[in-house]
This record gives C-alpha cells, structure tokens and sequence, in this order.
C-alpha cells in the first residue's frame, strides 16, 4: 500500500520526495508520512485507513461544492466551468453598492471585467466572494512618489528601546520618540520586531515569533500614560505600590521578562479598575472598540482569562488539555464562563483598546515626522499550537503540527519552532477567513509589513508534536490564491510587503513575488557569490529590500569580531574542528568583505577604529545598492557587539533581553548613529540620482 499511501500524501499536499539545502534528493519514510497525515486529519496508521482518506480527498478534490471564496486576478476570467453549465446567467453586487448582470462565456468563465475588491457572487442559487486582486502590490515607489524609488529607514527591536519611567523594556511611547527622531534625519520607514499577541498567563515564554495569536497584540508594548494620561498612571502606580519595583527593573542591564512583564500587568489591572470605577471620557471609545473587534476580540479575551483563572489553579494552559466543554469558542459552556467573568474578560479588552490606540499613535507620529512609509511590523511565520489563535480557529490551523526547518549544514538535527500553521485545506473551506483577518489585523498600524519566511506562503516543513525536527515534511500551500489576498490588502491598505525569503527557496518564488512587487530580502552578510567573494553593488537586485543584517545574525561589528563563533563554542553547540573551520571561513569572508569595500575612494580614509570604518564603509555601500528601500538595523548604526537572538538556544544566550544603553530621546544623536544616518542618507540620493 505504499502507492496508496503516497498518492493520498500528494492529493493532501505532502511532497513525499524533495531536495536538501546540499541539492541532494531526500524521501519521507512511510512512517513519517502516516502521521504527518494524521495531523492534518487524514488517518493513514493502516491501509484501511488510508484507502479511506484517501477516497473522502478524492471525492472532496472530484466534487462540485463550490468553496466560500475564489480569487482572481483583475482583468482575467474566473473558470467557473467546474460548477456551473456555459451560459449560466449571474449577479455580482459589488462592494460600492452596484450590481453587475453577467452570464458565463461559452467556457464557462465569469468575464474579466469585475473591479478589484470583495465581490459578492450570485449564479444558480449559490453564492460565493470572489477576490479579485489588482496586479500588483502598493509599492515603494508608490510610497514616496518616485520611480525608481531609493528609500531608506531603521530597523529596531521595540523592546530593546530605553526612556524614563519604562518599567524595563521598550513601549510604543519610546517607539514615537524613536519614529520622530529618524523621521527628522531623513528616515521614511522604521521595521519593528513582532507586536503579536503572547500568551499572558506565561511570562517566561517571550519570543516575539512564538505568539499566541497574530490577530492581536501584545498589550505589554501598550504606553497607557499616552492614551489615559500621565496623572491615571501616577496614581494606579500608587494603588498597586509598583514604584520601587518598576524603577529596578527599569535600571537592569537585560530584560527581566518574567519579573517585568508581571509588573505591567498590574499596572494594567490597577488602571482598569480606575477605569471602570469611574465615568471615563473614553469609555465610548472603548465600547466601540470591543463592539468593532467582533466575535475574534471576545475570543481572544475570553481565551485570556480562562487561561488566567487556569493559572492561578495550577493547571494546564494548553486548550487541547482544558475540559472538553471549553474547547469550542462558541460553546454554552464558554459563553457561561463569558458571562460569570465579564469583569475579567474585559480587563483583557481593555488591555487590547489600550496596546491599539498606542500603536495607532505611534504611526502617526512617524507619518507626522514626514515618513512616508512609518512603521513596517513584523509578521511572525506560526503561532502557539496551545494558544488563541488555534483555539479560535480549529478548523484553519493544525495544532497537532509543528513547524521547522529540515537538516542542513547548519543544524544537522533540523529545527522544530514550536509553533503551528495553517491548514492548506481549513483556509479553502472556510474562505481563507483567518488569514484574511490576520493580514488586516497587521496591516491595520503600518505602512508595510515584512513577511516571515515567506517561503511559508508555498511550504512549510511540518512536524508531528513529540517527533524531532528531521521527522517532519514539506507541506504544500495555495500560494497563488494567498498571493492575490495577500496583493489585495496591500492595495487597499496602501502598505509595502517585505518577504523575508532567506535560506532555501522553492523554484519559482521569488519571480511570483518579484512579478507583484513584493520585495524579498538581501543581507550583506549573505551576498557572496561563494566564500570571500562579496557581490558588487551593480549585482545587487532592484526587486529586494537590503540591509546589513537580522535579528537572527550578528551585528557587522559582532561578525568582524567573530562574537558568534565566541557564542556557539562556548555554549558547544559547534565542536573543536567545526569552531576552527568557522574561523578560517571568517577570515576569508572578512578579507572579500574589507576587498569589496576599499573600491570605493571615499572608505576607510585616515588612522580611524577598523571596525567603525567597516561599519560606514558597509552603511554607505547598501545606500548605493539598487534596492528600492534599505533598512539599517539600529544595532548597526549604533556599532553593537552582541546580537539580539543565537539560533539554536533559548536560556543560556539572552535572546530578545538586550536593551540599548541610551535613551531612545538621545539615541540617534550618539556620533556613530549620526554619522551613519549620514553617509546613508547621501548614498541614498547618489543612488537615485544615479538610478533616475
């Protein structure tokens, strides 16, 4: 049965055969496969079971139920003959209120004359939405207002920022001084790590890519003294004897997470009590908030506090071990709890309303300092398996799957992140619905989004919860149909996309997203055409963002001084040879890198630090490249050692804990900043010039 296994893996989007970042062909074992296809839903432990799913996916695939949703692009015709006989007259009431009278062509095709948006479709008593999707992204140039567009901002992690009165990690408060600041020096986009929604019951766990939810945010980043006023603040602080307590975490070298993130929150308890004890001016603003965040908002609240209360007992905050009557949102048992904690679920709006109007806030600042792009968050690739995300929308997303990375050279065992996706087949069946919300939730604050490995939006590499990371398989997703929602929210929300498309790309990705302007990503670091061999700024694309580094790679001046190779020998995770072959590569690499630079006169001129000149040298390269935006992380303009996260570990490195030493009022006027900005600024022009 091993033909029927893998026939049913194909028709459920397993690829059974696939190539390793070496470029050598691999298999998934049969067993492998049987329960992979147990988590997506389809039994395969036997051959009975697997002749059975494979004829429900065979019936569903040869069937003529016609799905919620179909996309299209504009101006082409939608195939409709699968469903529908030729001929077959239709009504398309579009989203302005006008109506259409058409009839399928004799191919059974709806013509291609449909506007872009969200129409609704009416033929033979069925009805669906058709998307249709303009040909391409809100662009760059677009943006600025200039073809070609040479662009430039600051990369930042949001919680490394520093300002008085934090509590000990950076808010949306010090995010408006920072988005000012760079504003005024030229900047028009600042990229910021995750906002996404945590789970609140568990501060321990606090990886910005390993969220609860992607539909809502992290209400820890929420800067209440702008939204409710510094004296509500003062006085909750009071009520809650939190001064001492904040002004010690606030004079911490790293984040205390655990600590820090428990003081917030009650802070953020004290002032709800505050508010709801009294007739706030804004609770009409909060009201139509909840009202507006609909059925997805009260399950994330009610999630939240089910969790809490969970918490307090000792018990399991994974929803897959809750009661049963708790594991449906919609269920009397929930809607129960709903009512008998109405105080406590809307304590978890109320800290929602805040961490939004805060965000809304911050991007208006950065428009206001003549940004013309503002903020551009960060869309993590997964979210938690235990948490509101999955539990709101079971159906979309597959908690008995992890999602990873196969071996390679770097990791021999694979990577397992600890995070779920969605389900290829729950999106169709349900109208894409949580990815359409998930992209509008994300849109909503900024001018452009970067996209997580966005090699996810093809496939992702899913592993079954308890198997190690190398018993996993590429799962196949419906990449053209999420491309065009992707393209359409774009449009319609006026923002940038940024896909993060490092390491193994799939054949044809990067055209796909190139031919809809979405840009991928090129580093500085990664650009060799092999070892030592940087490429030259006129090899560079114009169809990707570029930038020195990430968050998961050192700083420049970290790389030069090999603080990686320093961190992965001391905490073995690389042996005595591999450490030594790693330096040798290093030095190879440090050599091209000073080579590629010192062609241009205008580098490492005078008796300057080596590092401080490699770091302007680098700066000034990328503003020459032909990347329509280059984004300089902050790290690097302000000439940092240690990097913010060392794959590979989540203790013994302090990953997402570092916080900048200055305040974020003063940090761009550090000289080294400065400077940068500077020379990146001028290159920028050069290029445009150049480039016009």
């Amino acid at each position: 049965m091993t033909d029927a296994l893998h026939k049913l893996a194909d028709h459920a989007g397993l690829a059974v055969h696939w190539t390793d970042a070496n470029g050598r062909p691999q298999q998934v074992s049969d067993d492998v496969l049987r329960k992979v296809l147990a988590g997506l839903g389809h039994p395969a432990d036997s051959d009975e079971a697997v002749a059975a799913s494979l004829d429900q996916l065979q019936q569903l695939k040869q069937g003529h139920h016609l799905p919620p949703l179909l996309t299209v692009d504009y101006g082409k015709p939608l195939p409709l003959g699968q469903y529908f006989k030729p001929g077959t007259g239709c009504q398309v009431h579009l989203e302005d209120g006008a109506t259409l009278d058409l009839h399928l062509d004799d191919l059974g095709n709806l013509p291609g004359m449909i506007p872009v948006g969200y129409q609704d479709v009416r033929i033979d008593g069925q009805h669906f939405t058709m998307a249709v999707a303009p040909a391409r992204c809100y662009n760059v140039a677009d943006a600025v207002d200039s073809d070609p567009a040479r662009a430039w901002g600051l990369s930042a992690q949001l919680y490394s920022l520093r300002r008085e009165g934090d509590g000990g990690f950076g808010d949306t408060q010090a995010l408006e001084s920072l988005v000012r600041a760079a504003g005024e020096r030229g900047a028009d986009a600042v990229a910021i790590s995750p906002m996404h929604a945590m789970c609140s019951a568990d501060n321990s766990r606090y990886s910005p890519y390993s969220p609860s939810s992607r539909l809502f945010l992290n209400s820890l980043y929420a800067a209440p003294g702008t939204i409710l006023g510094e004296r509500a603040v003062r006085l909750a602080i009071e009520a809650a004897g939190l001064a001492e307590t904040l002004h010690q975490l606030e004079a911490l070298p790293l984040i205390d997470w655990p600590a820090a993130a428990s003081a917030k929150q009650r802070l953020l308890r004290a002032l709800y009590d505050a508010f709801i004890a009294s007739e706030h001016p804004l609770n009409n603003d909060f009201s139509s908030f909840r009202h507006h965040g609909g059925e997805a908002l009260e399950n994330h609240c009610r999630f939240e506090a089910i969790q809490a209360l969970r918490a307090a007992a000792g018990e399991s905050l994974d929803w897959r071990q809750w009661p049963d009557e708790l594991h449906d949102p919609r269920s009397m048992a929930v809607a129960r709890f709903a009512r008998e904690h109405s105080v406590e679920v809307g304590f978890y709006a109320f800290c929602q309303w805040l961490v939004d109007r805060s965000l809304t806030r911050a991007q208006a600042a950065a428009r206001a300092a003549g940004m013309r792009i503002g903020l551009v968050a960060d869309l993590a690739v997964g979210a938690d398996g235990a948490g509101s995300q999955a539990w709101s929308f079971q159906d979309e997303l597959l908690s008995a799957l992890t999602v990873g990375a196969p071996p390679d050279i770097l990791n021999r065992a694979g990577q397992g992140w600890g995070i779920s996706a969605f389900s290829p087949e729950g999106l169709v069946r349900n109208g894409f619905r949580a990815f359409i919300e998930m992209l509008r939730a994300n849109f909503a604050h900024a001018g452009g989004l970067r996209i997580d490995h966005v090699m996810g939006l093809q496939r992702l590499w899913v592993i079954p919860v308890g198997s190690p990371p190398n018993e996993g398989a590429y799962l196949h997703y419906p990449i053209d149909d999420m491309l065009r929602l992707l393209t359409l929210e774009s449009h319609r929300h006026k923002a940038i996309v940024l896909g993060e498309d490092l390491g193994t790309v799939p054949d044809g990705l990067r055209e796909k997203l190139a031919a809809r302007h979405m840009l991928g990503m090129r580093v500085l670091l990664f650009e060799q055409s092999h070892t030592g061999h940087f490429r030259p700024v006129q090899e560079w694309p114009d169809d990707a963002l570029a930038t020195s580094t990430t968050h998961d790679l050192p700083t420049l001046n970290g790389w030069w001084r090999a603080r990686d190779i320093d961190w992965n020998r001391k905490l073995e995770l690389i042996d005595h040879d591999t450490e030594q072959q790693w330096r040798v590569t290093r030095e190879h690499e440090r050599r091209g890198l000073k080579h590629l630079l010192t062609q241009d006169a205008q580098n490492f001129k005078g008796q300057g630090d080596e590092v401080e000149q490699l770091i302007d040298a680098s700066v000034r390269f990328l503003g020459h490249t032909p990347a329509p935006l280059v984004l300089l992380p902050l790290d690097d303009a302000l000439g940092i050692e240690e990097q913010a996260n060392l794959p590979g570990t989540i203790d013994s490195h302090p990953n997402w804990r570092r916080r900048y030493k200055t305040a974020v009022q003063t940090l761009l006027d550090d000289s080294d900043a400065a400077r940068r900005l500077e020379l990146l600024a001028c290159a920028r022009q050069q290029a445009q010039e150049r480039d016009r």
